[in-house]
């Protein structure tokens, strides 16, 4: 069986297809392989947002937790995608949490390495930036299209 880099499960992910090698060399410093069992949290809400998470198989529910109520599932995102953008937004708090509901494996990016990088490469630095919004983008507009269901109008 033949194991790949790190490099090369960056390389091979939707979210940072089309990085040059060297881009990818520097994300993978920061990176490690993680795996969460089902019912494992990968971060809780509150929690500093140092890490964010590219999927490699599994699914993750996107928690949030209203005042006095159970949680409230906005998203689940599984294979091929990421989870966290709060890792490059101060004040580096999560805003959701995150409860693996299959077992999960995962690259875990340090965000504070990562956010070093950027800064020493702007290049890098944009190109993240302009593919973590796009995910912010997705992600509310699928909680926009989540509420109309939910409240519907009249």
């Amino acid at each position: 069986m033949e194991i790949d880099s790190l490099e090369g499960l960056l390389a091979g992910h939707s979210f940072l297809k089309g990085l040059d090698p060297e881009q990818i060399a520097l994300i993978a410093g920061c990176a490690r392989n993680v795996r969460f069992e089902q019912d494992e949290y990968l971060f809780r809400e509150g929690d500093p947002a140092d890490t964010f998470f590219v999927v490699r198989e599994g699914l993750v529910a996107l928690e949030l937790y209203p005042p006095g109520k159970d949680p409230v599932v906005l998203q689940t995102a599984g294979a091929d995608e990421i989870i966290g953008w709060s890792w490059m937004v101060a004040p580096h708090v999560w805003r959701y949490s995150g409860l693996a509901i299959e077992p999960t494996r995962a690259l875990a990016i340090d965000g504070a390495c990562l956010r070093r990088k950027a800064d020493d490469n702007p290049l890098l630095g944009y190109l993240l930036l302009t593919r973590v919004a796009e995910v912010m983008a997705h992600r509310l507009e699928a909680t926009r299209l989540q509420l109309l269901d939910l409240y519907g109008r009249d």
